[in-house]
């Protein structure tokens, strides 16, 4: 099996490219030139004997993390990214692609962005009555089809993205989504409403599914329904937040924090949670 990374600078990029070179090793890429390439760093393909040689020479090289590489199943278009007179979203740069819990053969990702966002979630929330707002954070989630977005202030989460392509497409979505909200921001009145949260069988797909009953529930799905109705904190699921299976954990906090559970998705949900449960 190949595996890709990508990189959040294309500094690292060149770095990788040149240190490849200089130990001849085979590679390919995946360039997200032209039409993602405001969201996008050229990604990296090796095979696995070449990733090990990569990385025991590496050095202080930084990718983003590795996947198992899919074909792009679309190919990356040819028309220059759009721009905007006021990009009140700035720079995006994708700081972890991981396999995506709820389902493996997908991925996930978190990129950051180089402007507040905070103005613009109350914006989108007024004009996608499907999405899931929460002040408090602040975060909305939505679909994009099958891919699961949240938005934060300074950061948009994707889950469940098809290939490295279908990333970047998504995430080029986002942009020109929040950038042509706020452009008619004068016209739109802002929506601070919780009008529904991400459905509890997406809780249950980041849990272990071991019915271990540590939670005191029966089955993995009972606890799931509860952490979705409010009743049990999902620091509660030791597996996840004590256990062996903390690698479920940073996938758990995201899809929690469209309840509102967490103030971001890298672990602090099960540390409050954990020291008020």
């Amino acid at each position: 099996m190949d595996l890709l990374t990508t990189f959040a600078d294309s500094r690292e990029f060149e770095r990788a490219v040149a240190l490849l070179e200089a130990q001849s090793i085979e590679y390919t890429t995946v360039s997200p030139e032209p039409a993602y390439c405001r969201v996008g760093v050229t990604a990296i393909v090796l095979d696995e004997a070449a990733r090990s040689r990569f990385m025991s020479a590496g050095g202080d090289v930084m990718c983003c993390g590795w996947v198992d590489y899919r074909p792009p199943r679309d190919p990356v278009g040819g028309r220059e990214p759009r721009t905007f007179d006021e990009d009140v979203v700035g720079a995006v740069v994708i700081v972890m692609l991981a396999p995506c819990v709820a389902d493996l053969d997908r991925l996930r990702l978190i990129a950051h962005v180089g402007g507040d966002l905070s103005e613009v979630l109350p914006l989108l929330n007024a004009e996608m009555p499907a999405a899931s707002y929460v002040r408090g954070l602040p975060v909305l989630t939505s679909m994009d089809g099958h891919r699961m977005v949240s938005i934060f202030k300074d950061r948009v989460a994707i889950a469940k993205a098809d290939d490295i392509v279908d990333a970047w497409v998504s995430l080029e979505r986002v942009r020109c989504l929040l950038n042509d909200t706020w452009s008619r921001r004068a016209s739109i009145t802002p929506s601070y409403e919780l009008r529904q949260r991400p459905p509890a069988i997406e809780i249950y797909k980041r849990l272990p599914g071991t019915n271990c009953r540590e939670c005191g529930e029966a089955t993995c799905l009972a606890f799931a329904f509860r952490v979705w109705k409010g009743e049990l904190a999902p620091a509660l699921c030791h597996p996840v937040f004590g256990g062996d299976r903390g690698d479920l954990r940073p996938a758990l906090a995201q899809i929690c924090s469209g309840l509102g559970l967490s103030d971001d998705d890298t672990g602090s949900l099960g540390n409050r949670l954990g020291r008020s449960s």
